[in-house]
């Protein structure tokens, strides 16, 4: 029943909107379309159906009471819209806001990262003093080689720190240039130059060459190494892997300071004084540059610890042992250190029938094994199968001791005793030490 009410309403409405559209002028009618057009207009339309109106029956009332309804309707959600995009514009930049990234007269930029910006700063005024090495050397003959000549070894990193109007100075490793007939030296630029080497020290792993010639590159200068703290930012800056890769820079920080590692070099075992990184360095990087954040060579990066187990240990060579080594190689093509003028051997190294006799309580020691007879050792008596257990108060317990003792804690001219055991017997040699540099290296 219901239902069928809401019908015949629904029919009635219907009748009366026919009869009033009947009714109307055509100009009325047109101004009811454009309400479909325009509905902010629709209070205005309504007001004039309402006026030609006024003489219908009540239920034509109600049907008009339900357009002014639906034309209210239709306002309100035309003003909602308006309301809203009028909300967007205003989120819109005016024409006078600046822009990011533009300056105006009355404004400097902001740097986004002080830090960021200085790096880039660094790694561009450093790259240029970065050079690749490559080492080249005699090609033997083979059945399947039968001509001889020159063949590439290997290749490494060099750090430009001296620059003169005819040359410029190199420093690198040793083992990136050992057993080398020619030395060649890539530039920034790409331009490859024949080096002369000016000298190497293999117990430091250190080595200084030149290329002739004028060159427009700003050295790299020396920082404090001694002022270095464990976690300071540093980069290193070399070839890994080859030319290919040249100049490539990676970024870690100091993992620690005064590091002491057991090295083998060409001149023997050798506890090496470094700087520990966590910085990415890989074969090729040898002889590169460990640079501060103040653009300060701090250090040559020298090795690393290589195993599937172990990541981020890389060492550098102390810029300010490298600084003294340097011009020592500069002025005398090698190290001058104290010289003892004897061939050693640990002698727990040493198979039981070599042995030498000695007391039951002595465990450790350097064995002699060849003596320079011109040298402060020869002339003091000293004596092949002699084990050397003390130097002064310093104990000896290989042959990496006498070298430690000689290098870090003697001076030439300097009057030592050595404990020896000889046939089974204590004694007490007394000698002065000499230099090593019988000639000078140009």
């Amino acid at each position: 029943m219901d239902e069928q009410n809401k019908y015949n309403n629904r029919s009635e409405d219907d009748d009366i909107m026919e009869e009033t559209d009947e009714e109307m002028t055509d100009s009325e009618q047109e101004k009811i379309e454009d309400v479909h057009a325009h509905p902010e207009e629709t209070a205005a339309v309504q007001q004039v159906a309402a006026t030609n109106t006024n003489d219908k029956q009540s239920k034509r009332g109600w049907g008009f009471i339900q357009m002014i309804i639906a034309g209210i309707i239709g306002s309100l959600l035309t003003l909602g819209v308006v309301t809203q995009t009028d909300f967007l514009v205003q989120n819109e930049p005016s024409s006078d806001v600046q822009e990011v990234g533009k300056e105006t007269s009355s404004s400097k930029p902001t740097k986004v990262s002080t830090n960021d910006m200085d790096l880039s700063d660094i790694i561009e005024q450093s790259t240029e003093a970065i050079v690749g090495i490559t080492n080249f050397g005699e090609q033997q003959q083979s059945p399947f080689q039968p001509e001889t000549g020159e063949i590439e070894q290997g290749t490494g990193s060099g750090v430009i720190y001296d620059v003169t109007d005819k040359e410029a100075y190199i420093i690198t490793n040793h083992h990136v240039i050992d057993g080398a007939n020619k030395v060649s030296v890539s530039l920034y630029d790409g331009e490859t130059v024949e080096a002369k080497l000016v000298g190497t020290d293999p117990l430091t792993d250190t080595a200084v060459i030149k290329i002739k010639g004028k060159y427009d590159i700003t050295p790299l200068q020396f920082g404090d190494s001694d002022a270095v703290r464990s976690g300071e930012s540093v980069i290193a800056i070399g070839n890994p892997l080859g030319l290919e890769l040249s100049r490539t820079v990676t970024q870690g920080i100091i993992s620690a300071v005064d590091r002491s590692i057991n090295v083998q070099t060409a001149a023997g075992e050798w506890e090496l004084d470094v700087i520990q990184t966590d910085a990415a360095i890989n074969p090729g990087n040898s002889g590169g540059a460990l640079i501060n954040s103040q653009g300060e060579l701090i250090g040559i990066n020298s090795l690393k610890i290589a195993s599937n187990n172990v990541e981020g240990l890389g060492f550098a060579i102390p810029s300010n042992d490298v600084e003294s080594i340097v011009k020592q190689l500069r002025d005398n093509g090698q190290v001058e250190r104290a010289y003892l003028g004897v061939g050693l051997q640990d002698i727990r190294t040493l198979p039981s029938f070599y042995m030498p006799s000695l007391p039951d309580d002595i465990k450790a020691g350097a064995l002699v094994m060849s003596v320079d007879s011109s040298s402060a050792a020869g002339k003091a008596g000293l004596q092949e199968e002699d084990v050397i257990v003390k130097m002064n108060d310093y104990e000896i317990e290989s042959d990496k001791d006498v070298r430690k003792f000689l290098y870090k804690e003697a001076e030439i001219g300097d009057d030592i005793t050595l404990t020896i055991y000889r046939d089974n017997k204590k004694e007490t040699v007394k000698l002065t030490l000499t230099s090593n540099l019988t000639d000078e290296i140009s």
